[in-house]
């Protein structure tokens, strides 16, 4: 399919050519990819693996939960074969479940998309401060991290303890503004850069992990029955990450967020189908590709970490640390492994660069149809750039609020992954319904008859996901989920359904089509 004909389907739904059709199938992919990044969650969850079901859990777990993303997308890339627009999932929603459906999903994605933004970011500085300032430079970073205060450091009072926490909170978040304003100008600079730096990231995700996963085969212990060897961890045994001890069921499926916290983001490609070539095709492909590859080396590298563990019992009681413990003490060449730290480091910024392309465009996407406040500002696009650039910068902006109030933000950064999978199963919900009703067009690409079996299963699996994603340590998300239920009922009931039109349908895109030349005019491009 042409550009031409790519442009003929986004008017056939009501909406203008304004951003720049630039990316080719691979792009695609590779914002998906970069976003999944297996060097991000991959390493920094692994404690959380090793703190509920040991070897077994980041193993056999993570091709459990990579099965149920490849699952996820293959009914998400469906839709999205069917209706290629920026809004992806909220539009989905609102085409197959109704304008109230719709307009719920897109406040939940994008909470979603915020919080991967917020929960990488720090993690770029985390890691850069930890992997690079200290491991490759060997600088001391004491007064640049967060100290326990039970119990309290050796040789340290509490009032020390504070002034560094205190110090550590203003330089994270000096950090963070720093990292999410250069990949704000980035994004802000067109959609060539930002893919010319995803498209790299794809090729750089694939040979670090490579690399890292050679070197803990190499340099590790060599413990293969590690991989099979499934130990309850949680509570002391685990080092306290996981608060209370559980039974084993509930610690297997708590241990189920390491794959699905880091295999997340992938609607990206679904977001920028209005930048991509031949969306119908490209889109789906982009998502399948980006879960799939994810799957096969993110379960590789952590079969390597496993293994490579002298002591599964003590990887785990060191909680928070296990990961970082096991790169430190592994015997490889020392400028090998500065080399993999920054490289490392690198990937992570990129995956939340993506991050905050995907979050830019929900937000505008959502704002063309009169969903947000300040709708008419957040919907403008740059005539000289074609991206989003409001949305950009707003999106920066509540990424780095998002990490100002630390107890909310530990517990919605590792509630991004269950936020995201709810408002991944809300548009697929609705096509199990709409099927063969109302939603009787689709793309080229199909599930045929395997189409209601797998929207079940997903309806099914997210269910258990929000069970886990509320257990300690994340169970003041019940808290927050509840409040949002209740403010969403209440806003919709109260205000919104009334004023909130929802995307365009019948006679309304007809109506259109006079905004939408003027809109592709005022961008440079004629309809």
């Amino acid at each position: 399919m042409g550009h031409d004909e790519d442009t003929k389907v986004l008017h056939s739904m009501g909406y203008a050519q304004e951003l720049s059709r630039r990316m080719g199938a691979f792009s695609n992919f590779a914002i998906s990819f970069s976003i999944i990044c297996i060097l991000a969650g991959g390493i920094t969850s692994f404690p959380l693996a090793m703190a509920t079901g040991g070897g077994f859990e980041a193993t056999f777990g993570w091709i459990v939960g990579g099965l149920f993303a490849l699952l996820v997308a293959a009914c998400l890339g469906q839709i999205a074969s069917a209706y290629p627009t920026a809004g992806a999932l909220y539009h989905w929603s609102s085409i197959l479940g109704g304008r109230g459906w719709g307009w719920a999903t897109a406040w939940i994605n994008l909470l979603g998309l915020i919080f991967v933004v917020a929960s990488v970011d720090v993690g770029v500085w985390q890691l850069f401060r930890d992997l690079v300032v200290s491991g490759v430079f060997h600088v001391d970073v004491t007064n640049w991290t967060v100290q326990s205060t039970d119990p309290l450091p050796a040789g340290m009072t509490l009032d020390q303890v504070n002034a560094i926490n205190n110090n550590a909170y203003y330089v994270q978040v000096a950090a963070v503004t720093l990292i999410v304003a250069v990949q704000a100008l980035v994004n802000h600079f067109g959609i060539k850069l930002t893919t010319l730096l995803t498209d790299f990231s794809g090729y750089l995700i694939l040979v670090v992990a490579v690399v890292l996963t050679a070197m803990f085969f190499i340099w590790g212990a060599g413990n293969f029955s590690h991989a099979f060897t499934f130990a309850n961890n949680t509570g002391d045994a685990g080092g306290g990450y996981v608060p209370a001890a559980r039974t084993a069921v509930v610690a297997f499926l708590v241990g189920l967020l390491y794959p699905l916290y880091t295999i997340t983001g992938f609607d990206a490609s679904a977001h920028t189908s209005e930048e991509t070539n031949d969306a119908r095709r490209s889109v789906p492909k982009g998502m399948l590709h980006s879960v799939f590859w994810s799957l096969v080396f993110g379960f590789v590298m952590a079969l390597s970490f496993v293994v490579a563990s002298p002591d599964l019992a003590a990887t785990a009681k060191d909680g928070a640390a296990a990961w970082f413990n096991m790169f430190n003490n592994l015997p490889a060449p020392t400028w090998l492994k500065d080399l993999i730290a920054i490289s490392i480091v690198v990937a992570n910024f990129i995956c939340a660069l993506a991050g905050l392309t995907s979050t830019s465009r929900m937000i505008y996407a959502f704002a063309r149809d009169g969903g947000l406040p300040g709708s008419g500002l957040w919907r403008r696009v740059s005539p000289q750039w074609r991206t989003p650039v409001p949305a950009i910068w707003l999106g920066a902006v509540l990424s780095v609020a998002a990490t100002l109030y630390s107890p909310a933000f530990a517990a919605l950064a590792a509630g991004c992954a269950l936020f995201l999978y709810v408002s991944y199963a809300m548009p697929i919900a609705a096509g199990l319904f709409a099927e063969g009703r109302t939603w009787t067009e689709f793309g080229p690409f199909r599930l045929g008859v395997f189409s209601k079996p797998m929207g079940f299963l997903v309806v099914v699996g997210t269910f258990i996901l929000a069970y886990a994603g509320i257990q300690p340590p994340f169970d003041i998300l019940i808290n927050y989920a509840i409040g949002l239920i209740v403010l969403l009922i209440v806003l919709w009931f109260g205000l919104e359904s009334r004023r909130f039109k929802g995307p365009p349908i019948g006679a309304e895109i007809a109506r259109r089509q006079a905004e939408i030349a003027a809109a592709e005019k005022a961008v440079g491009e004629s309809a």
